[in-house]
């Protein structure tokens, strides 16, 4: 079936996912507060010169380092939701200049991690939040598309620093596939590049990842 309707590998396992029985998908037991995983944490530290993001179940953030937050313009806090922050926060579309492009990847992002875990009671009432809060959410929703570590070229308006522009890639952690380090990849000697250290010496402290603690929204 999934070479008739031309799907690629994504939305194959997606395809796999809805077919298989709901008995077999349902969370094991009181749900743990994730944690972030402690390798994941090291990268993040050796690729303290862009901006890192450590995502877990329903897009909460685990842990992030200040140059994120000063290219976003949002603290991003460990234990917030990057969803709720990206569909429901004006803020986000008027720092990310190709909002629409990545918003919608996003949206098939939910709907490939609600493929896996329809039992996840917590995940429905986050997608049926941004569908109430934006109507884009419902419409791309609708569209059935799914992704999953899509590699999204995010476009930023900084009011100081300027346009910037970032390859963002996803990888998932080896020992938590419900972990995704987000990274802002930049080209060598990139005007992006260039300005990074810049922006680099206005956060606070050194710039090591800010981790979550026990909670989970």
């Amino acid at each position: 079936m999934s070479r008739a309707l031309q799907l690629d590998e994504i939305e194959r396992a997606h395809l796999r996912d809805l077919a298989a029985p709901t008995s077999h998908r349902r969370w094991a037991g009181p749900e743990v507060a994730q944690r972030p995983d402690p390798g994941m944490l090291r990268l993040m530290g050796v690729l303290s010169h862009v901006p890192v993001l450590l995502l877990g179940r329903r897009t909460q953030v685990l842990a992030r380092n200040g140059l994120l937050s000063a290219v976003l313009g949002h603290a991003m806090e460990p234990g917030s939701s990057f969803a709720r922050w990206l569909f429901l926060d004006p803020g986000a579309r008027a720092r990310i200049v190709n909002w629409a492009d990545f918003a919608a990847a996003a949206v098939g992002a939910l709907r490939y991690e609600m493929g896996r875990h329809p039992d996840d009671r917590r995940l429905v009432d986050l997608v049926r939040e941004l569908r109430r809060g934006d109507p884009e959410v419902a419409r791309w929703w609708d569209d059935q598309r799914v992704t999953f570590r899509t590699s999204v070229t995010k476009h930023v308006v900084h009011p100081t620093a300027g346009p910037l522009s970032f390859g963002i890639e996803s990888v998932v952690g080896p020992h938590d596939p419900e972990q995704r380090l987000v990274v802002y990849t930049v080209e060598p000697d990139s005007p992006t590049a260039q300005v990074l250290p810049m922006l680099a010496s206005w956060t606070t402290g050194p710039q090591e990842p800010c981790r979550a603690g026990g909670t989970t929204p």
